[in-house]
C-alpha cells in the first residue's frame, strides 16, 4: 500500500504555502525571480527577458510518456508547459513557446483546474516544465489544487538558472527537482543564452535542490516519489563540458545521482547562428559521454528509451 504524501499537503493546511504565494507575488513588482534581475513590474504589465507579466501562458498540458522512465510510469507524467523563458538558449527545441511565447494566459484558478485534471487522467505527477519565471502563478494554483484534493508529487522541470532565494521558498512544496545542468563553461553559456554566470547558478541551484529533497527515490512500482534527477544534453566538440559535469555531480552532489545524459540535440532555433552548434551529435560523442559519467562514479543512468506521446484535449 502506497503510503505516500506530497511535501505541500502539510504546508497547505497550516496556511504556509498560501503565505509563499503572496512572498512571490510580491517579488513581481520589481521582478528578482530569477538571476536575471530585470527588476521590472510584472503586477503593472511591464516584462523582463522572459517575456512573461503577471498571468503564467500555458503553452500545452498533457500526460507525457517521453520523460524519464521514474515519471513516465504507467500513465504518464502530467506535463504542463509553460511559455517563455527566463534562460533562452539559442538552440531551443521548443524555440516557439520559449522565445515566440505560444500559448495563453492561465490564471491561478484556471492552473489549478488543469492540475486537478491531469490528476483525474491517472498521471503520477505534476510536471512543470520551464516553471522559474512563474514560481508565483503556480504556487498560488498549488494552494488551490491541494486544497481541492490535489495528492500528487510536483515536479520542478527546469533549465537550472534559478536564484536562491526563490528555491527557498520552494522548500517544501516541490517533491521532485528536475533541472538542466546544460554547460560547465561561462563563455559557453554566453555563447548560447547570453548567461555567462550559468554555469556558476546552475551549480549553486542543484545543490539547494539535493539539501531540499536529496538522492532520487521511488515507489515498489519503480515511479518517482521524492528527490533530484539530473538532465545533461550532449553537445558537439564537447561544448557542454560533460566530463566536469559528471564530476561535479558526482563529488559534489551524490554518487547516487539520478542522471540523464541526453543524446537529442539537433540544430533548433537559431543555432545555425552558434558556432559548433551547427551539427548533431554522434554516436561516438555519445558513448563517451556515458563512460564520462560511469568514470565519475555515477551508475543511476536513465535508459533510452522508445517515445510515446499522448495528450489530450483541452
Amino acid at each position: 500500500m502506497d503510503s505516500f504524501s506530497p511535501a505541500y499537503l502539510s504546508l497547505c493546511k497550516n496556511g504556509e504555502l498560501s503565505r509563499r504565494a503572496r512572498m512571490a507575488r510580491e517579488k513581481l513588482s520589481a521582478c528578482d525571480l530569477c538571476p536575471r534581475s530585470c527588476g521590472v513590474n510584472r503586477l503593472a504589465g511591464e516584462t523582463g527577458v522572459c517575456g512573461v507579466g503577471e498571468n503564467a501562458l500555458v503553452a500545452s498540458f498533457h500526460a507525457h510518456f517521453g520523460e524519464e522512465a521514474p515519471l513516465v510510469g504507467t500513465h504518464g507524467s502530467g506535463t504542463i508547459f509553460f511559455s517563455g523563458c527566463n534562460l533562452l538558449c539559442l538552440f531551443c527545441q521548443n524555440f516557439e513557446i520559449s522565445h515566440g511565447r505560444e500559448g495563453r494566459e492561465a490564471s491561478p484558478h484556471e492552473l489549478a483546474a488543469v492540475m486537478l485534471h491531469l490528476a483525474d487522467q491517472g498521471c503520477h505527477n505534476i510536471n512543470l516544465v520551464t516553471p522559474s519565471h512563474v514560481v508565483p502563478q503556480f504556487l498560488a494554483a498549488l494552494d488551490l489544487a491541494a486544497a481541492q484534493g490535489l495528492r500528487l508529487p510536483v515536479v520542478y522541470n527546469t533549465s537550472g538558472y534559478d536564484s536562491l532565494e526563490t528555491l527557498r521558498l520552494l522548500d517544501g512544496v516541490v517533491d521532485i527537482y528536475m533541472p538542466d545542468l546544460k554547460f560547465i563553461a561561462p563563455e559557453v553559456a554566453q555563447q548560447a543564452c547570453d548567461a555567462p554566470d550559468y554555469p556558476d547558478r546552475a551549480r549553486e541551484a542543484v545543490r539547494e535542490m539535493h539539501r531540499q529533497v536529496g538522492d532520487l527515490t521511488k515507489d515498489n512500482r519503480g515511479v518517482a516519489r521524492r528527490g533530484l534527477l539530473v538532465r545533461h544534453l550532449v553537445l558537439p566538440d564537447s561544448l557542454a563540458g560533460t566530463r566536469e559535469v559528471m564530476r561535479f555531480l558526482a563529488r559534489e552532489i551524490s554518487p547516487d545521482t539520478y542522471v540523464n545524459v541526453m543524446s537529442q540535440y539537433r540544430p533548433c532555433g537559431k543555432a545555425a547562428s552558434l558556432p559548433g552548434f551547427t551539427r548533431e551529435i554522434t554516436a561516438e560523442e555519445f558513448r563517451e559521454a556515458m563512460e564520462m559519467a560511469g568514470e565519475a562514479g555515477l551508475t543511476r543512468l536513465d535508459r533510452p528509451r522508445r517515445t510515446i506521446l499522448f495528450a489530450w484535449d483541452r
